[in-house]
């Protein structure tokens, strides 16, 4: 029951303290908001009460008074500004907008990590898009039901800062708001027996889910498979499964990625900062980004993108810092091999002696074929080191004379909030650095920002597992040695207690790096990262010193990391065809949009030549061989880019994801890591792989019936109400920065699934606001019922962007303006 006496006296003193102009004369502090500094406190504190007071264009919510619990106003595109007086009440209007978009995504979310996908759904039925990459719902469930009966979430519950409590509390009275409201009005989830009101508990399941989503939650399959042999099993050996476990590493995570530049004072033509956010997440599912600006006067004024069940920026901007993130390169989990005692493998030896596994017993509803419920039961192990698993993406780990284990450096990590609240408060790269060294709660990404003042920031500081290479090279297995030389994954030995992961004095818990060991670089001219190792952040000033867990030194880059350091060192040049020198906000979208593929760029004088090799036009295929005639006419007409207009563009996309599987690569110069950014190069057409790629590529357009030189646009769209709405951009394979992978059918590229997502253009001026252009590519709703559920889409499609209402006074402007007054109890 909701005290609701307490937050009217609170907001009875926020009203007696403005009108009696205690906030002017010495600043003023509720115990939700901290100080409001003088005048700003005042203008803030004068703004939302006038917001809250407003008549025209507004929609009032009430319970049973008229008291001001949050203040949503609506500009173009359905982007909520959210003011509100403190925590609780910015929580509240955020969790009330957030369902009002988003209620079915997020209903079905809570459902997942509530375990009871199985019970509504059936157990076969798909797992949560986002939240998991499960087989089926049994499995998602399992996980779970694990989690859920474990006291990882509850303990930081109750040791979860202040503000933290209040955000998460208002967050889920909000929520439940609008979900007792009843106007659903999406197909998806109208009338559903799953939507329901939800705890503060929900909402802290959610931010664990999120940690875990690039470590053990992406090898749910697989830890739920787990069991004890029935019988004496013997092992397989390391050389036997090394090839096959570091491409189960290699293949488990989420597939995320994203871009990110931070050009500095040297590097743009105002002589202070730009910066680009361009994360490539899914466009359907728990993972959807959606806009917001959160405002409590005096203390906070961040705007941006979150995802819908995080009460905070994620990536955005305030008036003095901006910041993204991209998907870093390290390895978040770790493996340990331990000796199982024999005829007994659920005990296990340490320092020589035995120690008992621990039973997890499980249990979940099922929804049976005739409608009736059953239960599935199982028993799940774990060891002092983390639950037993049965391998990786397809890489079996067999349980026999020993058993892994899978430690997740993440398992314990619920500080999102705590990062990202105190990221919206800083005002120097400097602050956001040591935000994200205080907390240590940034999950498996890295970080990029910029300041008014012109520094740029490029850190990967985040949760990391404590290995050093000292200490994998004294305890990784033979297996392991292996795999962690390869990918950053070590395979500990685990029957001896000193191979524990270690843990550094400046680190938030045991078991992690600390902030002094993880890779940071700050700069006047410019850092970026699309995904790749920390070294080369800016190739000026490579990155050296970081444990082989964080990433490699030296490794080669994507080629969409290549063509990132290439757009920028070409914008600072002048030498990208576009005016001037250096980024400003309009050169680094077009530098974005220009949509150039680095793939086509090394490979194209020889893709010519090839093409005028082949008799009579045909080129070979696996299936014999096919007229390529046309599509090598206008491959030789294409510049290069995948815009709508882009003809033999859609035919390339086809060849170049063959090369990306052909053995030992289609390079005839291969990567050399003293020139990085421009090795591989030169297509190697000699070789008989490559020249079938080339003829399958031909084929499969020949199968989608699909013209060899039609434009790109009218063969890769998403359809939205029954019309195609053309999309530009390419996959991460082909060098793009922005990327889209979609679905091949009949028709081409008929449906977006993944890529760039929230896109953000943030610049700072000397002496005038930052200047923020943004686009969320599939728009704020997945309510088709809404107008705002293409209207981004549509935008992002021509290639315009929408001008960001920050100020005051810019959101007052709009000519769509409209307010929602959320008021009365917060029951």
């Amino acid at each position: 029951m909701i005290d609701t006496r307490i937050r009217h006296r609170r907001h009875d003193r926020a009203w007696r303290a403005f009108w009696s102009g205690s906030v002017g004369r010495a600043g003023w502090r509720d115990p939700d908001m901290g100080y409001m500094r003088r005048a700003g406190g005042v203008v803030s504190c004068l703004i939302f009460l006038l917001s809250t007071a407003q008549v025209g264009h507004a929609d009032s919510v009430r319970r049973s008074d008229s008291r001001p619990i949050a203040t949503i106003r609506y500009t173009e595109h359905g982007i909520p500004h959210i003011t509100a007086l403190d925590h609780r009440g910015l929580g509240y209007g955020f969790g009330y907008a957030s369902a009002t978009d988003n209620v079915c995504t997020l209903a079905e979310t809570y459902m997942t990590l509530d375990a009871q996908r199985s019970r509504f759904l059936g157990p076969k039925a798909p797992a949560a898009p986002g939240v998991t990459t499960a087989e089926n719902s049994l499995n998602s469930d399992l996980h779970f039901q694990r989690i859920n009966a474990g006291s990882v979430v509850d303990a930081y519950a109750k040791v979860a800062p202040r503000p933290i409590r209040q955000l998460v509390r208002g967050y889920t009275e909000g929520y439940n708001r609008f979900v007792r409201s009843d106007r659903i009005r999406d197909p998806a989830c109208a009338k559903a027996p799953w939507v329901r009101p939800i705890t503060e508990r929900d909402v802290y399941r959610y931010m664990h889910a999120i940690a875990l989503l690039d470590g053990s939650g992406a090898r749910i399959d697989d830890l739920v498979s787990a069991r004890p042999p029935a019988g004496p099993r013997a092992g397989t050996t390391a050389t036997a499964t090394a090839t096959a476990l570091v491409k189960g590493v290699r293949s488990g995570g989420q597939g995320n990625g994203s871009n990110a530049i931070a050009a500095g004072a040297a590097a743009t033509t105002s002589g202070t900062s730009v910066l680009l956010a361009n994360p490539h997440f899914p466009w359907r599912g728990a993972l959807r980004f959606w806009q917001s600006h959160l405002t409590i006067p005096g203390e906070l004024d961040v705007s941006g993108a979150s995802l819908p069940g995080l009460p905070v920026v994620l990536i955005g901007h305030n008036a003095d810092v901006a910041w993204s993130h991209t998907v870093s390169t390290a390895a978040t989990t770790g493996l340990f091999e331990v000796p199982t005692v024999p005829g007994s493998p659920t005990r296990y030896l340490v320092d020589g002696a035995p120690v008992k596994m621990t039973p997890h017993r499980v249990s979940v509803k099922v929804r049976k074929s005739d409608g009736s419920l059953g239960t599935v039961r199982r028993t799940l192990w774990s060891t002092r080191y983390g639950p037993v698993i049965s391998g990786l993406s397809g890489a079996p780990l067999p349980w026999g004379k020993s058993a892994y284990v899978l430690r997740d450096a993440n398992f314990t990590n619920l500080r999102l909030l705590e990062v990202w609240l105190g990221m919206a408060k800083a005002r120097s790269v400097a602050d956001i650095q040591a935000v994200l060294s205080r907390t240590l709660g940034v999950p498996w990404t890295n970080t990029v920002a910029t300041d008014r003042a012109g520094r740029a920031l490029y850190t990967d500081t985040q949760v990391v597992p404590h290995i050093t290479d000292e200490h994998a090279a004294r305890c990784n297995t033979p297996l392991g040695a292996e795999v962690f030389a390869r990918t950053g994954v070590a395979v500990l030995d685990g029957s001896r207690s000193s191979c524990a992961w270690g843990t550094d004095r400046d680190a938030r818990e045991p078991g992690l790096l600390g902030p002094g060991r993880l890779p940071t670089l700050t700069r006047h001219d410019f850092v970026a990262n699309a995904n790749n190792a920390p070294w080369l952040a800016n190739p000026a000033a490579p990155l050296t010193t970081y444990p082989r867990v964080v990433g490699a030194v030296a490794a080669e880059p994507s080629m969409r990391a290549q063509q990132t350091l290439h757009t920028v060192q070409r914008r600072v040049a002048g030498t990208d065809g576009l005016r001037g020198k250096g980024f400003s906000a309009e050169t680094m979208r077009e530098a974005l949009f220009a949509d150039r593929s680095r793939v086509a760029e090394i490979s194209r004088a020889e893709l010519l030549r090839m093409c005028a090799a082949f008799p009579d036009g045909k080129a070979p295929s696996h299936k014999g061989p096919v007229d390529v005639s046309d599509g090598c006419s206008a491959l030789a007409r294409w510049n290069g880019d995948y815009r709508l207009s882009s003809e033999g563009a859609l035919l390339f996309n086809r060849f170049a994801l063959k090369l990306s599987s052909v053995p030992g690569g289609p390079w005839r110069v291969p990567f050399d890591r003293t020139r990085p950014l421009t090795t591989p190069h030169t297509l190697a057409i000699e070789r008989p792989e490559v020249r079938l790629a080339f003829g399958d590529a031909a084929r499969d357009l020949a199968a989608a019936g699909v013209a060899q030189d039609a434009p790109l646009g009218e063969n890769q769209y998403l359809t939205r109400k029954g019309s195609r709405i053309p999309i530009h951009g390419a996959p991460h394979e082909l060098g793009v920065l922005n990327v889209i992978n979609s679905v091949w059918g009949r028709g081409g590229n008929t449906d977006v699934v993944h890529g760039s997502s929230f896109i953000q253009v943030v610049e700072f001026g000397r002496k005038a606001g930052p200047r923020s252009y943004s686009l969320l590519t599939y728009s704020q709703t997945a309510n088709p019922r809404s107008p705002y559920y293409d209207d981004q889409t549509a935008l992002y499609s021509r290639g315009t962007w929408v001008r960001e209402r920050f100020t005051e006074h810019e959101i007052r402007s709009s000519p769509e303006l409209r307010t929602v007054r959320l008021s009365g109890s917060t029951r």
